[in-house]
């Protein structure tokens, strides 16, 4: 698993409820879980920084890192879809982005088409982006972000045929391949979750491990928002299986909650200012998981 895309399920899943700030220590002690060496951690976290993501402080000889406001942005969008057990009812109305970026732009064009896919777009045509969803301030953000507001147009509207709005979903997503891969996702994490669900209760699944489960677990579900644009039930096929995997996630997060967390406070807790007590993380009642 890449060090970096690690480091941002943990900010996304603990450290943004404990202060939003963490000491490189901890960070490479928690990583070291998973095998990644501190030389790849440090080097990681040093490339965020310079992304924009996090921003560094030193006290002392200690180097703390925090999310920017970009990354809080970020992960709070992230956390919201992640934990969302069911789709939003829809209001009948398409989003749909519109650019003319010109070739002397065109690594911004680029990234822009990363960013609407992340943020849940569908290609209907080249350089026509729609989404059932009420993406508004993502797109203001992102036309911020670039400064291309003079290049881009966008539109709020209800499709008028001559075919179905489930036919625009076809032709801009493929919602076949989205299927068979939460297919994969059930097939292997149903059977690790009967697994270490009889572990916990037996006392045989210490909290470190409960630790790299739930990361594990969290840093594979969340691919699925690279994926999947968390279309409203009535533009959805018959047979998904999103609300499937949605709660099987949720089960099985909850189940390693509370180890998982007892552990990540234990290695916190060496280096870091923010008391535990202070906190406002519940393993239990988890914010983000909502239905």
């Amino acid at each position: 698993m890449n060090t970096r895309s690690m480091i941002f399920t943990l900010y996304g899943d603990y450290i943004r409820h404990y202060g939003n700030k963490i000491w490189v220590g901890s960070l490479i002690r928690l990583l070291n879980e998973f095998g990644h060496n501190d030389q790849a951690v440090r080097a990681a976290i040093s490339r965020m920084n310079k992304q924009g993501w996090v921003q560094g402080e030193k006290k002392g000889n200690k180097s703390f890192y925090s999310l920017t406001q970009r990354g809080s942005n970020r992960m709070e969008e992230a956390a919201n879809r992640i934990f969302k057990l069911k789709p939003e009812e829809w209001d009948g109305k398409w989003r749909m982005l519109m650019y003319t970026i010109p070739e002397e732009i065109r690594s911004i064009r680029d990234e822009l088409r990363k960013e609407l896919v992340w943020s849940g777009f569908g290609s209907l045509s080249n350089s026509c982006w729609i989404s059932p969803n009420n993406l508004e301030s993502q797109v203001k953000d992102l036309m911020d972000k670039y400064e291309i507001s003079d290049y881009v147009d966008f539109f709020i509207a209800e499709y008028d045929g001559p075919h179905t709005n489930q036919r625009l979903v076809h032709k801009s997503w493929n919602l076949d391949e989205i299927n068979s891969k939460y297919k994969e996702f059930i097939e292997v994490y149903n059977q690790k979750y009967i697994n270490d669900k009889k572990k916990i209760q037996q006392g045989n699944l210490s909290d470190a491990e409960c630790f790299v489960e739930r990361t594990k677990l969290v840093h594979e579900y969340r691919k699925f928002l690279f994926v999947d644009p968390g279309l409203p039930e009535e533009l959805l096929p018959e047979k998904w299986l999103g609300d499937e995997a949605a709660s099987l996630f949720s089960n099985y997060y909850k189940e390693l909650a509370q180890p998982a967390l007892t552990f990540f406070e234990s290695v916190f807790e060496e280096g870091n200012e923010l008391t535990l007590k202070n906190s406002s993380y519940n393993a239990m009642e988890h914010p983000f998981i909502i239905t």
